[in-house]
């Protein structure tokens, strides 16, 4: 397959570059940037050094199987607008642009609608803090089981602010601190709706959610919680027959931690019950199962593939 990569100097499109470079059905046929034009790319991902002579083009074309949209928010609407030619190309969204699965577009969760996936021309991919709590609701969603609010704290690494930088992504301003942002109004919001009334339309409780900024770099973890009658073992059967059959999302007896998914594709949640109440920790990388991860995911779905092919990546151990 040839990709084409449009915004491939940030931080997602780094991460495409990581995870194609070494695709075994992938050959990358351009790395767009308007920034970084003729410039390698190894000179702004740097731990791509010997990896790739691949260099960052200001041009693109349509002669490739599928392109990566990984502008910022906004930015693909324009570019499909001044481009439409692309409209033929299958495309991949890394955008909030296509979310409501509007122009054609279908939510590219591969654990709620993956046969539709199959069938796409467009994909619009998940938001990253929408992929986590995502994952801890579908099954309970799913079973007719979300009766009552949910309340969800989570917190994102300083990779989930995007490259350009702020004042809340300074280092100075970052290490060793910890805040709140964007209270019950987060624009992931509107995306975990509508994936939760995908699985149980009557559901018009209010999703309660306190995001965090995070002092470290890479990573998502959500505590959700809501109300629940059955027991432990009720839970943990619901959430492991559901995810059964999908290779990257799997239901951990021990407690989780970070670690166990950065720098990879997996999500890991944990389960517990109490009085009442089951709370659900979900845990995933940002910029791979919450970007560019689950993007190559949806790539391979999309033209036939393993979706397990080229994301058999190690998490950091240490």
């Amino acid at each position: 397959m040839k990709v084409g990569i449009i915004g491939a100097a940030g931080y997602t499109g780094g991460e495409l570059l990581r995870i194609l470079i070494h695709h075994p059905e992938a050959t990358i046929a351009y790395a767009h940037s308007k920034s970084q034009a003729g410039k390698p790319v190894a000179s702004t991902h740097t731990d791509l050094f010997g990896d790739t002579d691949l260099r960052f083009s200001e041009e693109f074309h349509t002669d490739v199987d599928v392109v990566f949209l990984c502008s910022g928010h906004g930015e693909s609407k324009k570019f499909l607008a001044a481009q439409p030619e692309f409209e033929q190309v299958r495309i991949i969204d890394l955008s909030t642009d296509f979310r409501d699965e509007s122009n054609g577009f279908v939510y590219g969760l591969p654990e709620l609608q993956r046969d539709t996936i199959r069938g796409a021309q467009k994909i619009a991919n998940p938001g990253c803090f929408a992929t986590s709590i995502e994952l801890a609701l579908l099954p309970l969603a799913q079973a007719g089981l979300l009766r009552d609010e949910v309340h969800v704290s989570a917190v994102t690494g300083s990779t989930g602010a995007g490259q350009s930088l702020s004042a809340t992504s300074h280092f100075s301003w970052r290490n060793n601190n910890l805040s709140i942002y964007k209270a019950f109004s987060h624009q992931h919001l509107t995306e975990i709706g509508m994936v939760l009334r995908k699985g149980q339309p009557d559901f018009t409780r209010e999703v309660n959610f306190i995001p965090y900024r995070g002092n470290f770099t890479r990573g998502i973890m959500a505590n959700v919680y809501t109300a629940f009658d059955g027991t432990q073992e009720d839970a943990k059967r619901l959430y492991s027959d559901y995810y059964t059959a999908h290779p990257f999302t799997h239901v951990s007896e021990a407690g989780i931690d970070l670690k166990q998914v950065v720098n990879t594709n997996k999500g890991l949640l944990h389960l517990e019950v109490h009085e009442g109440k089951l709370l659900i920790t979900s845990i995933i990388d940002n910029l791979t199962k919450g970007a560019s991860g689950q993007a190559v995911q949806n790539m391979n779905l999309l033209f036939g593939l393993d979706e397990t092919t080229g994301l058999k990546l190690k998490s950091v151990g240490f």
